[in-house]
């Protein structure tokens, strides 16, 4: 990729591509501002050198509908007070009135267009209004990882128009991260992989058979890998027609020499609740109709113990149901263990950036990424269309 520090900005209208899809609060408050913080060192860059900067970014899903509370005028607030110079606001993306003020934008400004996806040739990737963004600028910067997954007109399609694209601090950023963590990692390398589903990480699970020297796997997709292997998971959610398929990644990691880590012990509860009763049984004394809410202490100090021996780690995917305090620890465990740990650790956004946000351990992970769909579709070894575009 061609990187923005190739190009000179001074003067040039720069159309940044950024991710500021904040959450937001009832009363239309950011709670979280990690977003728009990673975008802070090329948007300094940039007015540094002179550049005219016009921000773009999406937020929720008002399905190609104006809709007020998914406007970005209170991103350009917080945006104009973290950095202490006013950040013009225009309540639209494309038109004439745009263009004016475009036009008008004096070397050094900071403007913010308003959300992409109140025009549904967003998510289309409309050719036509694709054209149109790329018409604002001499330069566009995809600076979204977040995004690079999608084939949307501002991510894929701009760069078919703009008279130059290339690559903000943060994608390469993201991607070279990737790639120091999976492809091209100091071994040996661990893989940390929960969450829900087998079936949502099914890809990146046989992609990274490739690279990994030991699978360390929990959540609730533990499960469906517990029962292919025979055991009786009673009430705990599994996906059967799944079955084979985990197996066969069980005999393809033994074949491979490549440790393939299962619990030995778990809590379970009679219901999904945070009130629910519970208890912490070895594989074979799990209750009738109760299920797995986590795995459990021996399993957690075993993958610690794991965990202590790795150069590298990529974690993805929580242990357990951590939202809920009694299903928190096995989770807790293993993220102080990556945080004590002196490898490299990449954590793979999304839900598992929540749960290391909430085990307080986000100052020790090596890097947490800002895009859990991007992540997993390069875990699955399949490049981003919004790379691609700015090959």
């Amino acid at each position: 990729m061609k990187s923005i520090r190739d190009i000179d900005v001074r003067s040039k209208k720069i159309f940044v591509r950024v991710d500021y899809n904040v959450p937001v609060d009832g009363n239309l408050n950011i709670t979280d501002d990690n977003r728009i913080l990673e975008t802070l060192d090329l948007i300094q860059y940039l007015v540094k050198r002179q550049a005219k900067v016009i921000l773009a970014s999406h937020m929720g899903r008002p399905n190609g509908k104006k809709d007020p509370n998914l406007s970005l005028a209170l991103v350009a607030k917080k945006l104009s007070r973290i950095i202490g110079t006013p950040v013009l606001f225009v309540d639209d993306c494309i038109g004439d009135d745009v263009e004016k003020i475009v036009g008008q934008l004096n070397d050094g400004q900071v403007m913010l267009l308003e959300n992409l996806r109140f025009y549904k040739e967003e998510k289309d990737n409309n050719e036509a209004f694709a054209k149109k963004l790329a018409d604002l600028c001499d330069v566009y910067v995809n600076n979204a990882f977040a995004v690079s997954h999608r084939d949307q007109a501002s991510v894929t399609g701009i760069p078919r128009f703009a008279k130059e694209s290339v690559a903000g601090f943060l994608l390469e950023k993201e991607v070279q991260s990737y790639y120091d963590s999976v492809e091209n990692p100091k071994r040996p390398l661990v893989a940390i992989i929960g969450g829900a589903k087998v079936s949502s990480k099914l890809a990146a699970l046989e992609n990274m058979l490739k690279f990994v020297d030991q699978f360390i796997i929990g959540g609730a997709m533990a499960n469906t890998f517990l029962k292919s292997q025979g055991v009786d998971t009673k009430g705990s959610l599994i996906e059967e027609g799944l079955l084979n398929t985990a197996a066969d990644i069980v005999q393809k990691a033994k074949e491979q020499g490549i440790d393939f880590m299962l619990p030995c012990d778990l809590v379970c509860a009679e219901i999904f609740d945070k009130n629910a009763r519970v208890r912490t049984v070895l594989l074979d004394q799990i209750p009738d109709q109760w299920m797995a809410m986590d795995i459990g202490p021996k399993t957690a100090l075993q993958y610690a113990r794991a965990i202590k021996s790795a150069q590298t780690i990529v974690w993805n995917g929580p242990m357990g149901v951590f939202e809920m305090e009694k299903f928190m620890p096995g989770t807790q465990i293993v993220a102080d263990a990556i945080a004590d740990s002196s490898a490299f650790s990449i954590v793979g956004g999304g839900d598992t950036g929540l749960a290391a946000k909430k085990c307080k351990v986000t100052d020790k992970i090596s890097y947490i990424s800002t895009g859990g769909g991007a992540f997993l579709h390069l875990m699955e070894g399949k490049k981003l269309p919004g790379v691609v575009a700015l090959e």
